[in-house]
């Protein structure tokens, strides 16, 4: 079983060679990358956030489910607290600070989250997935955006502004919502609404891949230097993140299989979007590419070791 999972964590690692070797080829130079950021951000990232709510809640299960949210909202709450005193104590610099942040409390709830845990535990556990995703996504593109919009920017935004709203309102969280408001009138899109959303978010996956490939290849690996960053990333990841949903579980009257499923989900490498936002508000898109694939070859020792402690 513990194979299964890590076959989705290969064929992950199979689409970056292949976006690797694309741009070894020179079929993906900077122009390419930024027209993947545009297709990916702009149509579809928010396309894959409204079919993926509204194919597979509804608004009974998401009501009956919703008291079980409590633990992922908190955990991925007290490790955002805890990631910003790691980036002040290690002084990460300016430029990838915020990305720091980001990537050591938000975790790949989508592509590597559900197809692990449906290796892991079945079908019956996609509800739970799509519970933690919900909290991790409301993170990942409110705190976790404005995070990575001070890496871009001479002048941090202010939380409560104008300009704040107009960088956090982005084309994917307005998909998430949408979906989320529709599903909780009862209404029901045109199949060939739902159909082109499907297809348009289902070239979310590789195009992010490609996009990683394509920049761990542009980037002089030889001029990276390996630094502490990496290590507290991966330490938030694989560590932290999961030991928080661990202690917190025991305080809430969840379904033993809802909280294994948190668990896992917590332990999910760096967030795929992470490149391609970080490419979008001028932060260090490179290091977002490197810890991507990094944590995402971390995963493949990381699930036997949370299995046995599971």
């Amino acid at each position: 079983m513990n194979f299964a999972a890590d076959q989705s964590v290969l064929s992950i690692m199979i689409m970056i060679v292949i976006g690797y070797f694309l741009a070894y080829k020179n079929l993906l130079d900077e122009k390419a990358i930024n027209l993947i950021t545009t297709i990916v951000v702009n149509i579809s990232l928010p396309m894959m956030m409204l079919n993926t709510i509204l194919s597979n809640f509804t608004k009974y299960k998401l009501i009956a489910d919703s008291s079980g949210l409590v633990v992922p909202f908190l955990s991925i709450g007290c490790c955002f607290i805890i990631a910003k005193f790691f980036a002040k104590i290690a002084k990460v610099k300016d430029n990838r600070r915020g990305l720091f942040v980001s990537m050591f409390f938000n975790s790949n709830t989508i592509f590597m989250g559900i197809p692990v845990n449906l290796a892991l535990f079945g079908e019956k556990s996609v509800p739970y997935v799509l519970l933690y995703y919900i909290a991790n996504t409301t993170f990942f593109w409110t705190l976790g955006i404005y995070e990575i919009t001070k890496d871009g920017n001479k002048k941090a935004l202010k939380f409560f502004s104008i300009d704040f709203v107009k960088k956090i309102l982005s084309p994917p969280l307005m998909g998430f919502l949408v979906g989320m408001v529709l599903l909780l009138l009862n209404i029901k899109l045109p199949a060939f609404i739902m159909d082109t959303s499907k297809y348009l978010g289902n070239l979310t996956t590789p195009l992010s891949m490609f996009f990683i490939g394509a920049s761990i290849y542009l980037v002089n690996l030889k001029s990276v230097k390996f630094s502490m960053d990496i290590v507290w990333i991966l330490i938030g990841r694989f560590v932290i993140s999961p030991l928080l949903v661990i202690l917190i579980l025991p305080m809430f009257p969840i379904p033993q299989l809802m909280g294994s499923v948190f668990v896992v989900q917590a332990a999910m490498p760096v967030m795929a979007n992470s490149a391609i936002i970080a490419k979008a508000y001028d932060s260090d898109y490179n290091f977002a590419s490197l810890m991507i694939a990094i944590s995402t070859i971390g995963t493949l020792f990381v699930i036997p070791i949370l299995m046995a402690i599971l």
